[in-house]
């Protein structure tokens, strides 16, 4: 099996709270950012859902907390999809340290909407699919 797509994210000092350690919330823009760079590295540009009537929406998410980011840390980003039967996937995302210290987790569940009937899609896999250049990042 192949590693996980990954993107190494800076920790900036406005994103720190009042403890200096990375706010809570940012977890999740992280992890934002590695779902959307992977996308991109598949071939999937935001432009390029829009104009195939789909957006991926988030139906779930648990952030698991390990360990602090302090401001000028590098932390990894995994981004692993998980693909089932019906209208949802699951993607797994794995914050580690630059020296391999794990830092926190985020899982979730999403799926693909039609942004016309805004239902999700019957089978996300197969519109994903068809809509990237290059499926191997998205596990597909």
């Amino acid at each position: 099996m192949a590693d996980p797509f990954r993107v190494r994210v800076a920790v900036r000092g406005y994103e720190l709270d009042t403890q200096g350690h990375l706010n809570q919330a940012v977890y999740l823009q992280y992890a934002e950012h590695a779902r959307w760079e992977c996308l991109r590295a598949a071939g999937v540009a935001q432009e390029r859902l829009l104009a195939g009537g789909v957006g991926p929406v988030a139906l779930e998410v648990t952030v698991r907390y390990l360990r602090e980011l302090r401001g000028g840390d590098e932390v990894d980003v995994t981004c692993e999809f998980h693909w089932g039967e019906g209208k949802t996937f699951r993607i797994v995302q794995e914050f580690t340290r630059a020296d391999g210290t794990p830092v926190a987790s985020v899982a979730g569940v999403g799926g693909l909407l039609d942004l016309t009937t805004r239902r999700l899609v019957a089978e996300p896999r197969e519109r994903f699919r068809a809509l990237a250049g290059d499926p191997a990042p998205m596990g597909l």
